[in-house]
This record gives C-alpha cells, sequence and structure tokens, in this order.
C-alpha cells in the first residue's frame, strides 16, 4: 500500500477547481502505482481527448508512462468486462473506464449507460480497488466535446483530468485509511 500524509486541510476545498497544470503535493502517487486504463473506441475523437488528458494528470501525479496501461474496448458496453479484466490483476492499483453514450431517438442510451454504471462500479467493490466511471452520457455532440476536452482543445470541462484525479484522490484516501492506527482513534 502507499504512504500518504493528508492534512485536513487538504480536504477543504474543491480540488477539481485547482489549477489544472498544478497537481498538489499531496496527491503525488508513490513510484510504482499502475493504472488500467480501458477507451471505447467508439467516438474516439471524445473518449481519446479524455485519455491524454489523464495520461497527463497521472504523469503530475508521479505515475510513470510506463505504469500507464491503455486497451481498447468497441464501445461502453464492454467497459465493465475489460476493466474487470484489470481490476483482477494484482500489479494494477485503479482502473479509469472512458466512454461515450449519447442519446438517440430510443431508449438505448439509458440502458447502456445504466449496465455500464452498475458494471463499474460492482468491480470496484469486488476487487477493493478505485474503478472510476469515466463515461459521458450527453445528449448532443457538443456537450460531449465541451465535457471531454481541456479548454485549450476548445472544450470546459476536462473530464478525462477530472476522473483520473478522482482516481488519485481516491488511491490516497484508501492508504490513509489503511494506514490509521486504530489505537490512535478517540
Amino acid at each position: 500500500m502507499f504512504t500518504a500524509v493528508l492534512s485536513p486541510a487538504c480536504f477543504l476545498s474543491n480540488p477539481m477547481s485547482a489549477d489544472p497544470n498544478k497537481t498538489p503535493q499531496s496527491e503525488t502517487l508513490p513510484e510504482g502505482t499502475r493504472i488500467g486504463v480501458v477507451v471505447s473506441q467508439y467516438h474516439f475523437d471524445i473518449t481519446g481527448s479524455m485519455v491524454e488528458s489523464a495520461r497527463d494528470e497521472f504523469h503530475r501525479a508521479g505515475v510513470a508512462a510506463s505504469d500507464l496501461f491503455v486497451v481498447n474496448a468497441p464501445g461502453a458496453f464492454e467497459l465493465p468486462y475489460l476493466s474487470q479484466e484489470f481490476a483482477r490483476r494484482n500489479d494494477i492499483d485503479a482502473v479509469i473506464a472512458f466512454g461515450l453514450v449519447l442519446k438517440g431517438e430510443t431508449d438505448h442510451d439509458r440502458y447502456i449507460s445504466q449496465a455500464t454504471a452498475n458494471g463499474l462500479m460492482q468491480l470496484s467493490l469486488e476487487y477493493a480497488k478505485p474503478v472510476l466511471f469515466g463515461v459521458l452520457t450527453c445528449s448532443t455532440l457538443d456537450q460531449a466535446i465541451a465535457r471531454s476536452k481541456p479548454a485549450t482543445a476548445g472544450g470546459e470541462l476536462d473530464k478525462g483530468r477530472e476522473v483520473a484525479r478522482a482516481a488519485i484522490q481516491a488511491l490516497l484516501a484508501a492508504d490513509e485509511i489503511q494506514s490509521t492506527d486504530p489505537s490512535q482513534q478517540s
């Protein structure tokens, strides 16, 4: 497990609103942290952008390029299965699944989104490691672009970066929980 020292002050501000080019020292992961990333090939211009933002954020947090493993999935529905392949590996510390499900003329998008979200959540609980839902569920392609890309690429929200930061914070928080000495609790 990791050894992280997090002060209570690091929980007082919204970390997602911090400078996107700076990862706080308290969010630096230990050397050897390994991340599995599964990316849907459907709308790869969108999902690939999220992977690149996540890759940059993990790099800022100290994850070596050789410790970030990216595999392609045909679509969002296959994300839980392929994420499971990473989650079951003892050498992978966290998994992120990136995809895009656009609203169509039927309810198909709701079924795919719900199945994917439920599958990923179940993996996180089953394997006791972060398995993050980086699947955009948008009504239009313009909404997806705004949510997926950094401002420098014409986007607004940079969800790839946001999901990577959530993975980093989850890993550090889990380590803090594991390293807490129960005899020191009041």
